[in-house]
């Protein structure tokens, strides 16, 4: 074979190359343009279980529907007389906790009551294989199935007759925050979202710059499915478009406002994922704001009244104005 038909020859196979890795990039369910092109029709919202009440809020044990299984959550609606376009509303996703540990009415219970005393309508969403949900807990990084379990509670949500369907944002911790951004540039009807110590880095971060503390904080299988992306897909850097493709921080034209929160002193998630995005944020001029907390672990524990308020207060300028 002649030097030039070699060169051609490479030089087909990389084109050719090339446009399967988009074409593969574009079709992945993880990809966010194949997300958007999703459908997620959620429910009616069914109240399972009706519990003690908190200070002026009635609590549930309620249901939705995604992809066809029954996913369960803690529902909580205010006191008194429903507003005419209904109350303001908040999809609440959780972190990381083991599926087979995790129950319904136990953790988060005083963020959860910090927000419904506020007049939120809080519907904190368990995830597919928690609790009583159906299903398999597939993770949230590496298959799409806690993000489509989270939009379709937003859709869900917007059907129960006591919310304003217009008014509703969106609260994520950690892995929680993950999926909550993931949500908000997929379905633009997400008014706010508010993330706490969030996942929220590029998946380069997540690849080579993510080193949790304890080690045994990550799930079971997690490295083996990270493991198969890099054999299937390569890295980063041999497949940018690919990885890109999955990023959230490449697809923020359209998102709402987001409110950010990280502890300095945080061992579980680096803060520099949350200032990455606040940088991204800024470039794509979307409006956002970013507080650190010196001293503060991964709950924020040592300043929860404060991000409380600062939530809440994000949440009332977008929700109730």
């Amino acid at each position: 074979m002649g030097v030039r038909l070699q060169v051609l020859v490479a030089t087909i196979w990389a084109v050719f190359s090339l446009a399967l890795a988009q074409a593969d990039a574009l079709a992945h369910p993880m990809s966010i343009k194949a997300l958007r092109q999703g459908s997620y029709p959620g429910s009616a919202i069914t109240l399972e279980q009706t519990l003690a009440p908190g200070a002026n809020y009635r609590r549930y044990i309620a249901s939705y529907r995604s992809e066809g299984l029954k996913i369960y959550g803690l529902l909580t609606v205010p006191n008194g007389t429903r507003p005419r376009a209904g109350w303001p509303a908040i999809v609440f996703v959780h972190g990381y906790i083991p599926p087979a540990q995790y129950r319904t009415t136990e953790r988060y219970g005083a963020y959860v009551d910090g927000f419904a005393r506020a007049g939120y309508i809080v519907f904190k969403i368990d995830l597919r294989g928690h609790g009583n949900s159906e299903g398999t807990p597939g993770g949230a990084y590496w298959s799409p199935d806690y993000t489509i379990d989270t939009l379709n509670a937003f859709n869900s949500l917007r059907q129960f007759p006591q919310a304003n369907p217009e008014r509703i944002g969106m609260w994520g911790h950690s892995m929680g925050g993950y999926l909550a951004l993931r949500a908000m540039v997929v379905e633009p009807r997400i008014r706010v979202g508010v993330i706490w110590a969030g996942v929220v880095g590029t998946y380069e971060d997540l690849l080579y710059r993510w080193r949790r503390s304890p080690p045994a904080q990550i799930p079971p299988g997690a490295l083996r499915r990270r493991e198969l992306f890099l054999a299937r897909y390569g890295s980063p850097e041999s497949n940018p478009g690919f990885w890109d493709s999955i990023t959230a921080h490449n697809y923020l034209e359209r998102v709402g406002p987001i409110q950010l929160h990280h502890g300095l002193a945080d061992t579980v998630v680096p803060v520099s994922f949350s200032q990455r995005l606040a940088q991204r944020l800024r470039a794509a001029g979307r409006p956002y704001e970013f507080f650190t907390y010196p001293g503060n672990d991964h709950n924020l524990s040592q300043s929860f009244s404060l991000a409380m308020r600062r939530s809440i207060a994000y949440f009332d300028r977008y929700l109730k104005r």
